[in-house]
C-alpha cells in the first residue's frame, strides 16, 4: 500500500512531464536573445517585437483565421443537416451510404483526403472551368469537407439525447416545424453547436497536409509558414509564435473553467 502511495503520483508526475516540459523548454527559449535556440544568450523579448513585424507570418494567422471561420461555419450547416438526418429519419434510402461517408474521414488518413480533393478541384476546373485554380476558396471546402464529420458526430450525440416530448408540446400548441426547430430544437442543442463550431474552428487552423494539397500561390496557412521556417532550422521568432499561441488557448481555457464554475456556482445557490 504503502508502495503504491508514491508509485501512482511518480508515475503520472512523469507522464505530465514528458507531455509538458517540451513546451515548457519552447517557452523559455522564445526569451532566448541568442539566435541559435539552443544556446542561451540572455533574456530578450526581441522575437517578440520581430513576431509581430513580419508581415509574412501575421498575414497567414490573419488568413488562417478568416478561413478557419468561414470553414466552420459551412461544417456546422452541413454537418447538423446531416445529424438531423440521421437521428429523426431513422429509416430511408441510402442511410447506410451516408452513415458511412459522414465516419469516412474521421478515419481516413489526411494524406488521402487531400489527394482526392485535389484531383476533385482539378476534375471539376477542366470540366466547368471552376474553380479557376487553387487557393482560399479551395481550401476553406477543403477544410469544411472533414470538419462536417466532426460536427456531425457531436450534434448527433446531443440530439439523440435530446427529450423529444418537447418538441411535441411546441406542435400541439400549434407550432409549425421550422417554428419548433428554431425555437425549441436550437436552444437545446445550442451547446453542441458552439462546441462543434469550434472543434472545426480548431482542426482547420491547425490542418497542414489537407492546406498544402489544396493551396495555390498566395493562400499559404499559418502552419504552411511555420513549417517552411521550421525546413529551414528552427528559429527564435516561430517559439515565439508558439508561445502566444499557448497564451491564448490557455486564456481560453481559463475562462471556460470560470463561466462552468460561475454556472455551477450559480445552480447551487438556486438550490
Amino acid at each position: 500500500m504503502s508502495l503504491s502511495r508514491y508509485v501512482m503520483p511518480s508515475l503520472a508526475a512523469l507522464g505530465f512531464g514528458f507531455l509538458y516540459l517540451p513546451i515548457l523548454s519552447l517557452v523559455v527559449y522564445s526569451f532566448n536573445a541568442s539566435k541559435l535556440v539552443t544556446v542561451w544568450g540572455g533574456f530578450s523579448t526581441e522575437w517578440y517585437a520581430a513576431l509581430l513585424n513580419d508581415p509574412q507570418i501575421l498575414g497567414a494567422a490573419w488568413l488562417s483565421v478568416k478561413i478557419a471561420a468561414m470553414s466552420a461555419t459551412i461544417a456546422l450547416v452541413l454537418g447538423t443537416m446531416a445529424a438531423l438526418t440521421l437521428v429523426r429519419f431513422r429509416w430511408f434510402r441510402g442511410r447506410t451510404w451516408l452513415t458511412g461517408m459522414v465516419a469516412a474521414p474521421l478515419v481516413m488518413p489526411e494524406v488521402i483526403t487531400g489527394l482526392s480533393l485535389l484531383l476533385l478541384f482539378v476534375a471539376l476546373e477542366s470540366l466547368i472551368g471552376w474553380p479557376s485554380g487553387r487557393g482560399v476558396l479551395t481550401i476553406v471546402f477543403a477544410h469544411a469537407t472533414f470538419g462536417m464529420a466532426f460536427v456531425t458526430v457531436i450534434v448527433q450525440a446531443r440530439l439523440r439525447d435530446m427529450d423529444l416530448s418537447l418538441e411535441e408540446a411546441a406542435m400541439d400548441l400549434g407550432a409549425r416545424p421550422l417554428t419548433v426547430f428554431v425555437t425549441v430544437t436550437l436552444p437545446v442543442i445550442a451547446p453542441a453547436l458552439v462546441a462543434a463550431w469550434l472543434l472545426a474552428f480548431t482542426l482547420s487552423i491547425d490542418d497542414l497536409v489537407i492546406a498544402s494539397f489544396v493551396s495555390g500561390p498566395g493562400s499559404s496557412t499559418l502552419p504552411m509558414v511555420v513549417f517552411s521556417k521550421v525546413r529551414l532550422g528552427i528559429s527564435p521568432d516561430v517559439n515565439a509564435l508558439a508561445t502566444l499561441m499557448i497564451l491564448l488557448v490557455g486564456l481560453g481555457g481559463a475562462l471556460a473553467f470560470w463561466q462552468i464554475r460561475k454556472a455551477h456556482r450559480q445552480v447551487q445557490r438556486n438550490r
